[in-house]
């Protein structure tokens, strides 16, 4: 294989990594908090829906990423409110979710379906964008490559060195003790999975209006999987997720580069890629991560205020 041929390829990685940080990044928020969310495909589809269907409408790219977080933050109230403050099984609601993300966008995206939209063009940083390898694969990409690295960057930054932060991972190890101190579980718990609505509607129109343009009913395509096993690949933690995410898109991205070549590779194996791949990363951190269970320690469990010690 030529050099041109893995230049090309490095440089789309960060494209094909987006939507697959933000949704982790919205999941690790989530489940810091103690909250499962297995919803992640079906707030993506109402993101990269709804995204098409104002940018196709008024021409405005950032318009339709603000709407495409909006819609999907609209959809996680329904899951933060019967999860949260319902106590319903979370794993279920999750699935829910995603069932009634797929009915909300086979109807009402079927009027902007395979219709190309305005979406980012690559920047252009002149002399840095000519950079041998560099200029192509840093400073040619679109502006949300550069505000998803801002994006990681905050997220870091709130959960980790923040009194907020601090709240939040008390609610998911321990609530009943952060309740004694005074801070609101249910609230904190309701905040994030609202987060993770907006992170998740923000990668779906990500991978709609930056990515390719066009919405088509499907497309999503088990990416809100892939972000849940990126969740546990990265530990929970938020710079570990940009890490995992560039390691799952390279994997997915090889496969058009690969197809463009026309190798001698079935194509069925191709596709499977990233999904085989998501179940290594799932059995690898098990193997070596034996000594510990890094997940929050009241991930998945409801909190009753008579649970207090």
């Amino acid at each position: 294989m030529s050099s041109a041929f893995f230049l090309n390829w490095f440089a789309t990685i960060p494209d094909y990594a987006a939507p697959l940080l933000l949704a982790a990044l919205g999941l690790i928020i989530c489940e810091r908090s103690g909250v499962i969310n297995l919803g992640a495909e079906g707030l993506m589809a109402v993101g990269a829906m709804s995204a098409v269907i104002v940018s196709f409408n008024t021409s405005s790219p950032a318009l339709a990423m603000a709407v495409g977080t909006i819609s999907a933050t609209a959809l996680a109230v329904i899951f933060g409110i019967a999860v949260v403050y319902f106590k319903t099984n979370q794993v279920l609601s999750g699935l829910a979710i995603v069932a009634l993300g797929a009915g909300i966008t086979g109807v009402a995206g079927r009027a902007v379906a395979h219709q190309p939209v305005p979406g980012f063009e690559r920047l252009n940083m002149g002399f840095l964008s000519e950079i041998p390898w560099i200029g192509k694969i840093v400073f040619s990409q679109n502006i949300m490559i550069y505000v998803c690295i801002v994006i990681v960057i905050v997220t870091w930054w709130a959960i980790e060195t923040t009194r907020y932060g601090l709240k939040l991972r008390a609610v998911g190890e321990d609530p009943a003790t952060a309740d004694t101190a005074g801070v609101d579980v249910l609230f904190y718990r309701f905040i994030a999975v609202l987060c993770s609505g907006a992170f998740c509607g923000l990668a779906g129109a990500y991978l709609s209006i930056a990515s390719s343009q066009v919405w088509v009913e499907g497309m999503i395509a088990g990416r809100g999987w892939i972000a849940i096993a990126l969740v546990i690949f990265a530990r929970w933690r938020p710079l570990r997720a940009l890490a995992g995410a560039i390691l799952f898109a390279g994997a997915d991205s090889l496969i058009p580069r690969l197809q463009a070549i026309g190798a001698d590779i079935p194509v069925y194996l191709m596709l499977a890629l990233p999904y085989v791949l998501t179940l290594a990363v799932l059995i690898i951190p098990a193997v070596l991560f034996k000594r510990a269970d890094v997940s929050p320690s009241a991930l998945g469990l409801d909190y009753l205020r008579q649970d207090r010690h």
